[in-house]
């Protein structure tokens, strides 16, 4: 899988694909993820990349002509499946759709900033809109990193252990079970017996049953869905 992220603010970017489970996924070869800067598609003296509202209002506004620049030098590369912007008004990332998603060969990811972009740039060149959830951040790369990761770990052969993806919280509507390790007694915190009894079975049906009471109590409008 191929992302490319277009983006005012490269450096943002630097450190969450450098690490952990992005960092093995790349080295793997199993994801190509490639930061833009959109000022390296300026066309004026002072590499512009906002300006001021038609209009009036405060903020400042993405400009057009950059941004579909970067995306038309891409697109004469390749073909993409989805052109998304990280949007707080965007459809809202869950686990489906990040399982939808990470079938998808080439993606473009635009990060907004400023007081967003301009309105032709969403009606006309982007495909999808994605939130990360209902409030408002700074800028669109941390969402950015946030939906790639989410997207990037369900790749085959990115986890050690590729059922480990399966057991996750959400992926069968449920949120994941409690989890314990070793040592069995902590000072007296002591590990559920069955869970050390080997009786596989009664162990998969407690998960089973902790899923369900905890989805009912943190998650009751999920669990009614």
């Amino acid at each position: 899988m191929r992302i490319d992220i277009l983006t005012v603010l490269p450096d943002l970017l630097v450190s969450p694909f450098s690490h952990s489970i992005l960092k093995r996924a790349k080295e793997k070869g199993v994801a190509e993820i490639y930061v833009h800067n959109i000022r390296d598609f300026a066309t004026n003296k002072h590499k512009s990349v906002d300006d001021y509202a038609f209009g009036g209002g405060a903020g400042m506004v993405m400009m057009i002509e950059p941004i579909v620049l970067c995306m038309e030098h891409l697109q004469s590369q390749r073909k993409y499946d989805e052109i998304i912007y990280m949007s707080p008004d965007g459809e809202l990332l869950d686990q489906k759709m990040a399982n939808s998603l990470s079938m998808l060969k080439n993606v473009i990811i635009l990060c907004g900033h400023y007081k967003g972009i301009d309105e032709r740039i969403r009606r006309h060149f982007i495909t999808r809109e994605i939130s990360i959830g209902n409030y408002v951040l700074s800028g669109g790369e941390l969402a950015a990193a946030v939906f790639v990761d989410t997207v990037i770990r369900l790749l085959p052969g990115v986890l050690n252990d590729e059922t480990s993806a399966l057991s996750d919280s959400f992926q069968d509507d449920l949120i994941a079970p409690p989890v314990y390790t070793r040592p069995a007694d902590f000072r007296g915190l002591k590990v559920p017996d069955l869970l050390i009894s080997g009786n596989t079975p009664e162990i998969e049906k407690w998960k089973h049953e902790q899923s369900v009471e905890r989805t009912k109590k943190r998650r009751p409008g999920m669990f009614k869905e």
